[in-house]
């Protein structure tokens, strides 16, 4: 019996990923597969486009969950995608396919999110704000937000893009920004029904902080995303050396330079 404890204890050491990939789970809960997203993103945003087709509404889980949380500290994962350029395209399109593609986008970007297992927080203009609950498996989460924003890449680029160009839109592109952290759910009044609820935290303003230094479509992720990630992911990202005091956030931990990572693929 100890020599079977042994040779378990042994096989983890010589395979630190393998505990990783326990924990992960990745085989409770499948995704859509890529090509099946891109299909149907390119269906909705040309039934947009062409026919004014409207999304429709589905049911707010993200206020549904911060609501029975109220003043909770919950450990998250805050990803934020910005549009890149939609004041340029504000100038040289009609207002109104202006508005048909920033909200086909948005609302692209929250399924890519759903799909994903994470929570839409809201659209802020040509924004959207989505967070990955980390209380029970802080693997599972960083993982799923960073499939998460590649996935979003690649919708846009695969789905969303093709569609533009038939019409000649200018092709989209986006900045995105993804930190761990620990966050407060608030409640703006006293309606515990009808009341705002947000968030507020490190992980949400170091999220953005990091999506503002991102160039068009490029992945940055905190520190605290990437030593949570699985090893194989961890070797499609590279640390970022800053060269002129860009980013001069700290550790609130080791009071070092917060550390940022852009994915290479």
């Amino acid at each position: 019996m100890t020599e079977k404890k042994d040779d378990v204890k042994g096989s983890q050491k010589s395979n630190p990923s393998s505990m990783v990939d326990m924990l992960l789970s990745k085989n409770s809960q499948e995704t859509l597969d890529s090509d099946t997203m891109i299909l149907e993103t390119q269906k909705r945003v040309w039934g947009a486009l062409k026919k004014g087709y409207e999304y429709s509404g589905s049911i707010n889980e993200s206020e549904q969950f911060l609501r029975e949380n109220v003043f909770s500290k919950l450990d998250m994962v805050v990803l934020y995608v910005d549009l890149v350029g939609s004041t340029t395209m504000t100038l040289e399109m009609p207002e109104e396919k202006i508005a048909t593609i920033i909200s086909s986008f948005s609302q692209e970007m929250a399924a890519v999110i759903r799909q994903h297992h994470g929570y839409v927080l809201k659209f802020v203009g040509d924004a959207v704000i989505g967070y990955f609950v980390a209380e029970e498996n802080g693997l599972l989460a960083a993982d799923n937000a960073v499939n998460c924003a590649k996935s979003m890449i690649s919708v846009i680029q695969k789905g969303i893009n093709p569609i533009l160009n038939q019409y000649d839109y200018p092709d989209l592109m986006v900045k995105i920004g993804v930190d761990f952290g620990q966050n407060i759910v608030v409640r703006y009044g006293a309606d515990a029904r009808n009341s705002h609820v947000d968030l507020m935290g490190p992980a949400m303003n170091i999220a953005a902080k990091i999506q503002n230094m991102a160039k068009p479509n490029q992945i940055l992720i905190g520190n605290d995303v990437y030593q949570r990630i699985h090893p194989s992911t961890q070797q499609e990202f590279s640390q970022i050396v800053w060269k002129n005091n860009e980013w001069k956030y700290r550790s609130r931990l080791t009071g070092e330079i917060y550390n940022i990572y852009e994915f290479k693929g």
